[in-house]
């Protein structure tokens, strides 16, 4: 049996029997023998079908987990030691579950999960042994479909299960957010790590990130499928304008409200409270043309949601790719998250026969697209828009179908 990452990969995609028992040989061939179980654990990569840079403006969103998967083994030890490693990117990281952990740029991708440890002490959780954990991924790094969101719901997720914890699925997702804030400096929203940790198979999910109220919707999408373009720009969320995107919103919602109370009106907790007429009433108190355009794409999207539900529970497929293409505009147009890798899928992804709609999907500023096409159109889908895209691009883009996938769990 082999064990390196392609055949992991591959017996994720086919046996998972399989998958287990050769993930535990190269744990064993990593950290040797135990008398203590190996655990296994598994968090979905997820797309958002709309409502994009709202989950932090107190909006709705409309996301489904995906059937790409971030696995975890993970091992209790009888000293207090911490090993983390990854099979398709080795270097084993070593620490002390007695540590007071910092944000340290040497440390990548294990700053997540010191992060989450260290949030778990502060709420009272206590540690009376290390552990030995080995991760690989199925979901492309940095791609815009949250890989490092399945990263800390997945080992939140299994710290929980492994320590005896009982932490439910909504309170991971704050976990992981808030490991997002003090850790990484991104002052993300809970969409991500809530789809992550709460998702069902077959379903996508209606949130309110205001409230965390929520509702499963059937993701029943026919002859048609949604495919995920990657552009394969690299880029990294801490790096990006995206906290400049939460700071100009506070700005605008500070306006509003400023404006609101000279009129002696109730003021509104976020952008996303407004609705299109409360918008048209204000709009001229904002001067800077920046801020208005924030303001009016968050305004507009959250009501695109609204529109997208309401669509797939009719059964209303073509409707829902008018939205997606009218959402990708806003992106552009509005909150200036696309950019021409982006935007080339997307132009490219509309002109094929069969495709109902596309969008950013994501923070943007690179990343992912997704795509509504016919099941039956997929290889002429990703010839002519890979091929369009190269041209105009210079490298490749890559695609795949996916289905649904289920939230954070044992396997």
């Amino acid at each position: 049996m082999k064990t390196d990452y392609t055949a992991l990969v591959a017996y994720a995609e086919t046996d998972i029997s399989l998958l287990k028992k050769a993930f535990g040989t190269l744990f064993e061939s990593k950290y040797g023998t135990s008398d203590e179980e190996i655990h296994f654990y598994a968090a979905p990569a997820r797309i958002n079908i709309i409502g994009e840079h709202i989950d932090y403006n107190g909006g709705k969103v409309f996301p489904a987990a995906i059937d790409k998967y971030i696995y975890l083994a993970l091992r209790r030890r009888t000293d207090a030691t911490v090993k983390y490693d990854d099979v398709r990117f080795p270097g084993e990281f070593s620490f002390s579950i007695t540590d007071n952990f910092t944000y340290k740029k040497e440390n990548d991708y294990c700053n997540y999960l010191n992060g989450i440890l260290t949030i778990l002490k502060d709420r009272g959780f206590t540690f009376e042994t290390g552990f030995e954990a080995l991760f690989f991924s199925c979901i492309p790094a940095g791609g815009g479909i949250s890989s490092s969101s399945a990263l800390e719901c997945c080992f939140a997720y299994a710290v929980s299960d492994l320590y005896g914890l009982g932490i439910d699925g909504v309170e991971i997702a704050k976990i992981g957010q808030e490991s997002e804030h003090r850790f990484m400096n991104v002052n993300c929203g809970i969409m991500d790590q809530f789809i992550i940790a709460t998702a069902k198979k077959e379903t996508a999910i209606l949130l309110d990130c205001a409230t965390l109220e929520y509702q499963y919707v059937p993701l029943k999408l026919g002859d048609y499928r949604f495919v995920v373009m990657n552009t394969n720009k690299k880029r990294q969320l801490s790096d990006s304008k995206y906290n400049e995107r939460v700071s100009e919103c506070k700005i605008g919602l500070g306006v509003i409200n400023a404006k609101l109370t000279s009129l002696g009106k109730k003021t509104v907790p976020d952008l996303c409270s407004l609705s299109s007429q409360d918008f048209a009433e204000l709009q001229d108190s904002v001067k800077d043309p920046i801020i208005l355009k924030r303001i009016r794409h968050c305004v507009t999207e959250n009501e695109r949601v609204y529109k997208a539900v309401a669509a797939l529970k009719a059964g209303a497929l073509a409707d829902l790719g008018v939205l997606m293409n009218a959402s990708h505009d806003s992106l552009r147009n509005d909150y200036e998250t696309t950019g021409i890798e982006l935007d080339t899928l997307h132009e490219e992804a509309n002109k094929t026969a069969g495709c109902l709609g596309s969008r950013v999907t994501g923070a943007g500023f690179g990343g992912c697209a997704i795509a509504l096409i016919h099941k039956d159109g997929y290889n002429d889908f990703v010839k002519k828009v890979g091929a369009a895209y190269k041209d105009k691009i210079g490298y490749e883009a890559t695609f795949f179908e996916c289905g649904t996938g289920g939230g954070a769990h044992s396997i």
